[in-house]
């Protein structure tokens, strides 16, 4: 089949590559020019592991090309809107402007038959607004198919995803919805032939799905961090805790991970967004609920800088701090709403001297938060730090050899807001360890409160392009240097 996938960030660009290795001819189409040519040599312009790679492959084939065109999308038997749902800049709901305009450049180039389908995260209602747009249209059909990918996974997601799920119009039974079905069932033939399950439903079930998972998903993370701060209140260990609550089938231990919170692009606003919904439909149960469960999750922000205060003997101000992480989770280079940048900038505002290392995702926090110092070498952001913070949890952080960290540090003194250190290998050779809601802690050595040192934001910023190479265009950091070998 012919296919066109509108829309090439995140979602568009995974979604592309994976549809031409199934042997489809698929055109991307995307109005940024320089992201239409990074992706058209085979190089992603952001970091997933194993993306560039299919679309080099695609490129090799002939099956992968990307447009900043939308007359390139003429033909295509099926089109994917995978377009940006970012929250609202005047409210918690989901700005839809780039997926209305989108759908309106593509009206003129739809070929008689072919299928419109939705994979953005939208509200209800959305599909039915889409359907007027494309009421000019009556020999188009329209679908929404929500896509389910985690960044850092999005490619194994996309291969192999644990389902499929079909929004029709009518849903599953109608007569009206087969087109659709049968469209997408051609697109995901090699899929379903390797058992993957679909689901058909209606529309409103269909755009439901993705905002329902991710406030489950949501909901479990801020419970075990609300269960954290019980434990550390009564001296208890989460990390037991939620062992322990995992092997109930009925609960599982996915996501049930105490620490700094989730963050990123989909699921703080993706919980919002579903507030908002059922603010308007007047479900307060959901609304008050969700309402909960973002502010548990934000407060361990808080949470994190306060006991990193208490570590310093309630003296941030002039501490020489070190962080490690700037991305919103590991094996991304993604920054949006990241818990580790939000710790750190907190720090840094409370008078902190605060330097920031992580493996992929220096440049794009230094070009958003300047006032940061940004050091793209593990070994050197250690060096004479005061407290070192884990707030993204890298496998590098993971494996770090506590005795040869310690030789770096001025005080060994580590916040594991991620709950990933050997706390006991960590202690023994010396360092105070304190996580969130494990107390493993042991009691800091007297530190003296630091004389107040006047500087300017100029002097704490370290621009790093010494420390960047460009490949393909972007700003690449050089390779994190490696201290320790992973256990």
């Amino acid at each position: 089949m012919k296919i066109s996938v509108i829309g090439c960030g995140y979602l568009g660009a995974v979604h592309a590559a994976t549809l031409a290795s199934m042997g489809h001819t698929v055109v991307g189409i995307d109005v940024d020019a320089n992201k239409v040519d990074h992706l058209g040599r085979g190089f992603a312009p952001f970091y997933e592991p194993g993306l560039d790679e299919l679309l080099q492959d695609g490129r090799a084939t002939g099956r992968l090309t990307f447009s900043a065109d939308f007359a390139d999308a003429d033909g295509a038997q099926v089109h994917f809107l995978c377009l940006g749902t970012p929250q609202s800049k005047t409210s918690d709901g989901a700005d839809l402007s780039y997926l209305v305009s989108a759908t309106r450049a593509l009206l003129p180039h739809l070929s008689r038959g072919a299928v419109v389908v939705g994979k953005s995260t939208v509200p209800v209602g959305t599909v039915d607004m889409l359907g007027k747009i494309l009421s000019r249209r009556p020999d188009v059909l329209l679908g929404w198919n929500p896509e389910f990918l985690r960044q850092g996974t999005a490619v194994k997601d996309s291969l192999v995803p644990d389902r499929l799920v079909y929004g029709v119009p009518g849903g599953k039974e109608s007569a009206e919805g087969a087109g659709v079905t049968a469209a997408l069932n051609a697109v995901y033939g090699p899929l379903l032939g390797a058992g993957i399950p679909r689901l058909v439903c209606n529309f409103a079930t269909a755009e439901l799905i993705k905002s329902a998972s991710n406030a489950f998903l949501a909901t479990k993370v801020s419970f075990i961090n609300a269960m954290a701060e019980l434990c550390d209140a009564s001296g208890a260990d989460v990390t037991e805790l939620s062992e322990a609550m995992g092997m109930d089938p009925r609960i599982g231990n996915r996501y049930l991970h105490a620490g700094l919170g989730f963050g990123g692009g989909c699921l703080p606003k993706d919980v919002r967004s579903f507030r908002a919904q059922a603010a308007a439909l007047d479900v307060s149960s959901v609304d008050d609920w969700m309402g909960v469960v973002d502010s548990i999750n934000l407060g361990q922000r808080l949470r994190t800088v306060e006991i990193a205060r208490e570590l310093c003997r309630g003296f941030l101000s002039g501490r020489t701090v070190t962080v490690l992480g700037a991305a919103f989770k590991p094996d991304t280079d993604d920054i949006r709403d990241s818990p580790a940048l939000d710790v750190a900038l907190q720090l840094a505002a409370a008078g902190a001297h605060v330097t920031v290392t992580d493996p992929k995702a220096i440049n794009n926090a230094w070009m958003s938060y300047p006032q940061l110092r940004f050091e793209p070498s593990t070994r050197r952001a250690l060096e004479g730090a005061e407290l070192v913070l884990l707030l993204t949890e890298w496998d590098e952080y993971r494996s770090l050899s506590p005795a040869v960290a310690g030789g770096l540090v001025r005080r060994r003194t580590v916040l594991d807001a991620r709950n990933v250190l050997d706390a006991a290998a960590w202690q023994a050779e010396g360092w105070t360890v304190r996580g969130l809601g494990t107390n493993s802690v042991v009691e800091p050595a007297p530190v003296e409160a630091p004389a107040p040192v006047a500087q300017s934001v100029e002097t704490r910023v370290i621009k790093p392009a010494q420390a960047v190479v460009r490949r393909t265009g972007v700003l690449a950091a050089q390779p994190i240097e490696t201290l320790g070998t992973k256990r």
